[in-house]
């Protein structure tokens, strides 16, 4: 049997990890914002900007969403990161293409 490795289309926008906090995690387990909230010790306001894609997973945040999904910080920064990741790539674009490559010295 073949092995797949799932590659993701370089020009789509990666999912920002509020967006699977809001659709799936929250539905999953039947919490309100503010009820997530209390249990993950932030504001209203901060997992709301969260859930909007306003405010980004810092690894405090990553740390109180593993704890709190179960599943360990790792999955939520990676998401931030890729997010981030895709986003400055894009702004910087045109810089990053000035940027040469160093080249090993010859021995």
């Amino acid at each position: 049997m073949a092995e797949h490795s799932a590659r993701r289309d370089p020009n789509r926008e990666p999912t920002h990890p509020g967006t699977l906090l809001n659709d799936v995690v929250l539905p999953a387990t039947g919490e309100s914002v503010m009820s997530a909230a209390k249990k993950l010790g932030v504001s209203r306001q901060l997992l709301h900007r969260i859930l909007a894609g306003q405010a980004p997973i810092s690894t405090e945040m990553a740390l109180r969403l593993g704890k709190f999904c179960g599943n360990g910080p790792n999955l939520w920064l990676g998401m931030q990161q890729a997010y981030d990741l895709w986003h400055t790539e894009k702004a910087m674009k045109k810089t990053i293409a000035k940027i040469e490559t160093a080249k090993e010295r010859a021995a």
